[in-house]
């Protein structure tokens, strides 16, 4: 076979699924079939290659298959998506959809990037709400909408995460929107020392003063991390989680929360 041409070419015109397998490997015998009948009745969509190991050793080195059957899924000559053993045919259809390239996909995803920018356009917003009503499926970007309008509507982010199941891959995201509203509709008298600086912590974040409002929930967590059980730390967690480990105010606060814990 001509991998660079059947393969890496192909790639820039639609997608193309290599199946690595060879002759004497059970999975391989039972996952051919099915990834050939997807295959053919999603031919419009993406092609699959079979490359035998055993034939084009050269091949399977180079793309370090370690075990078999492997599968990954090439685009504009990378693989951008794998997996290895003999799945059923819902988990590949399931893997096909979540990464099969689609125009529709990158533009909402970008959309979504606006919006965790945190400063999207209401034009934007309103796009991406209308989005959600017409795939109310679209799991990511109703957590990504709840995660706007957590410090603004806390009400309305709660509803967004309403429907997000335990079972679901973004119930851990659901639970840290959870956590951030309940600061947000929290109603207190003082009757803690850590409730004066969680009400400040809310104003901070209702008038987007981020990083204020993390350093007074480090001061609540360490005057009474216990608070409104659990709260003050409960809350921290769910900001550094959403915002990334990688966020400049994840790198420069995340210690100081953990000094505070102890």
């Amino acid at each position: 076979m001509n991998f660079t041409k059947d393969v890496i070419e192909k790639s820039y015109e639609k997608p193309v699924v290599v199946d690595f397998w060879a002759p004497w490997c059970g999975p391989c015998r039972v996952l051919g079939p099915t990834i050939e009948q997807l295959a053919e009745e999603q031919k419009d969509t993406w092609s699959l290659v079979k490359v035998n190991t055993e034939e084009e050793y050269d091949i399977a080195v180079e793309y370090r298959i370690q075990s078999i059957p492997n599968v990954k899924m090439f685009h504009e000559g990378e693989v951008i998506a794998e997996f290895a053993g003999a799945l059923p045919r819902p988990q590949i259809m399931a893997w096909l959809e979540e990464h099969l390239p689609d125009e529709g996909k990158q533009e909402l995803n970008a959309l979504i990037d606006q919006l965790r920018s945190g400063t999207p356009s209401g034009k934007t917003v309103a796009a991406l709400e209308q989005v959600l009503e017409e795939r109310p499926d679209l799991t990511e970007l109703r957590i990504a909408l709840a995660g706007y309008f957590v410090f603004r509507h806390p009400g309305k982010a709660l509803e967004l995460v309403e429907s997000v199941k335990l079972s679901s891959k973004q119930s851990d995201e659901a639970e840290d929107i959870r956590e951030l509203a309940r600061l947000m509709n929290l109603q207190s008298n003082g009757e803690s020392p850590a409730a004066d600086k969680l009400r400040a912590a809310q104003t901070s974040f209702q008038l987007g003063q981020m990083e204020t409002g993390i350093q007074q929930l480090i001061d609540a967590v360490s005057l009474d991390k216990t608070y409104q059980e659990d709260l003050p730390r409960k809350a921290a967690i769910a900001i550094f989680r959403t915002l990334g480990a990688s966020h400049p105010l994840t790198k420069s606060y995340r210690w100081k929360f953990d000094m505070a814990l102890y």
